[in-house]
């Protein structure tokens, strides 16, 4: 609004979900990966202790990405993201086949706060949480869980403790380039752009870029929706964060 009144304007694309249309990067997904892959390997030695499912849910409403990397750097059994629906017909299964194969029986499954829950076990617990203040999915899944198989779960909710605390070094970097980026587009007379990182490189767009469409991740190159795993292995010529 600002930039289309003539007011000049830079905008920086900062969100722990990554969620922007039109960069790859935004300010905040590495330090909310980095504490969320923290997290999930502190709490697995009290699920692999107690010999139970944990499900960590992270934020994610409409974007899965954080999910998907926290979830494959922490090397997790299963992870249910936000642009691809559970049947818990198949997951739940999956889970108990996980824990009855590993040596310490356990398992972990990451779970985005936007994901949905399909199948016979699901039952009412099909709808995403519509409020902060209803029971998440990872509630739901850790309760159809534990419905299905009678065993216990652990489960956690990690909301802001994702983007608590001091930011880590790769957003202390991009944070310094994306400021010294836009005051230097702002000393040559440039605005009405938004700052970007695009093929691995500081870049900038039109600033409306990002209405023009909804990012999230590619389900068919970086997700088996039969597995509920990651594809992220195939890296040759990839930019650093894969998407």
């Amino acid at each position: 609004h600002l930039s289309a009144q003539g007011f000049p304007v830079i905008s920086i694309p900062k969100t722990m979900d990554n969620d922007v249309f039109g960069t790859d990067y935004c300010i905040g997904f590495s330090t909310a990966v980095s504490r969320s892959v923290e997290a999930i390997n502190a709490l697995r030695t009290t699920v692999e202790s107690h010999e139970r499912f944990g499900v960590v849910e992270l934020f994610g409403r409409r974007s899965g990405e954080t999910a998907l990397l926290a979830g494959f750097l922490a090397q997790v059994d299963r992870t249910v993201i936000a642009e691809a629906p559970a049947d818990l017909d198949r997951l739940i299964p999956l889970l108990q086949r996980d824990k009855a194969t590993d040596p310490a029986s356990y398992a972990m499954c990451v779970i985005s706060e936007g994901a949905t829950l399909g199948g016979s076990a699901a039952g009412d617990l099909s709808k995403p949480a519509s409020r902060r203040s209803d029971i998440g999915v990872g509630r739901r899944l850790a309760n159809a869980i534990e419905e299905r198989t009678g065993a216990g779960t652990v489960m956690q909710e990690l909301a802001y403790l994702m983007r608590a605390g001091e930011p880590d070094a790769m957003d202390r970097l991009a944070g310094f380039a994306f400021g010294a980026l836009a005051i230097q587009l702002l000393q040559r007379g440039i605005d009405g752009r938004m700052l970007a990182v695009l093929g691995g490189s500081y870049s900038h767009v039109p600033i409306d870029t990002l209405l023009g469409g909804v990012k999230g991740v590619d389900v068919a190159r970086l997700y088996d929706t039969d597995a509920y795993r990651a594809r992220l292995l195939d890296v040759d010529r990839m930019p650093m964060f894969i998407y």
